[in-house]
């Protein structure tokens, strides 16, 4: 009897380790990649363009979250990649001002839903909420991966960097959003926050979703902060651009990449890697 009771057992744990051997991960980048403006001099736009586009296919990305992308950023990381994207310009829903796109392998991924709304207290049309200085949105799209048979939804933003309250309440819609949108399917949430890891609207976040630092199984890599403000010798202590994820997924590596080329960062910020598996 006991040998009978022991059998199955072992076969449930074979069969784990097998499904977890099997399944293919997911690379996801979240990135500021900082609005075109030709002030930046040096560090503009079309000085960059190719490094980026250069980071995100060495790097592997299945899952490429932007936020700042006006209209020709946002069009030029679709040019001769596998991506096809989920993203509107945040002034009027179309193609005015900075996207939150979300970017995704097309040959891996089948789109199933999608859509914007805004960070504000009437979240389905284009306007600005409580203390912010600016519009400001939320993207998502709702993914079958071809290669392990599952669905799941990724969200991406970018809270305002003036309003204080703002960003407190972004949170609570996002917290609210986010359970609507996807009451039990696996999730990632990224974003330029603008807020460091103690305060209020990280807390809300963390609520309900986890920090994928936190609970990678590989120690995490790379500096603490994401913000380097086009210095290369920033100290690089500001962590305000995230990953989150439900139980849905587990985390295998985490990373603050700081990649650069002449001793330039390709943005202010720094992307952030995260490689996932159901």
């Amino acid at each position: 009897m006991n040998t009978l009771k022991i059998i199955p057992v072992f076969l449930l744990l074979t069969v784990m380790a097998f499904a977890q051997k099997t399944a293919v991960p997911i690379n996801i980048i979240t990135y500021n990649i900082r609005l075109n403006v030709a002030s930046d001099g040096v560090n503009a736009w079309p000085n960059r363009k190719d490094n980026i586009k250069a980071l995100v296919k060495f790097h592997d990305a299945d899952i490429l979250c932007v936020q700042e992308a006006l209209p020709e950023q946002f069009d030029a990381l679709l040019e001769n990649s596998n991506f096809d994207v989920v993203g509107v310009g945040r002034e009027d829903g179309k193609r005015k001002g900075e996207f939150s796109a979300v970017y995704f392998d097309k040959n891996r991924f089948i789109k199933k839903d999608g859509g914007t709304f805004w960070l504000s207290e009437t979240p389905d049309v284009p306007s600005k909420g409580w203390d912010a200085a600016l519009n400001r949105i939320c993207s998502w799209v709702k993914l079958y991966d071809k290669q392990n048979k599952k669905e799941f939804i990724v969200f991406n933003t970018h809270y305002d960097h003036i309003g204080v309250q703002a960003r407190i309440e972004s949170a609570k819609l996002l917290k609210s959003k986010i359970q609507q949108i996807a009451p039990t399917l696996p999730v990632v949430f990224t974003g330029d926050l603008n807020v460091t890891p103690e305060t209020e609207a990280i807390a809300t976040i963390k609520s309900f979703l986890i920090d994928a630092k936190d609970v990678s199984v590989e120690p995490p890599y790379g500096p603490t902060g994401t913000f380097n403000g086009f210095d290369f010798n920033s100290d690089l202590k500001n962590r305000i651009d995230y990953i989150f994820v439900n139980k849905g997924f587990k985390v295998q590596k985490f990373a603050v990449l700081t990649d650069s080329k002449d001793k330039r960062y390709y943005s202010d910020h720094l992307p952030v890697f995260c490689r996932l598996w159901f």
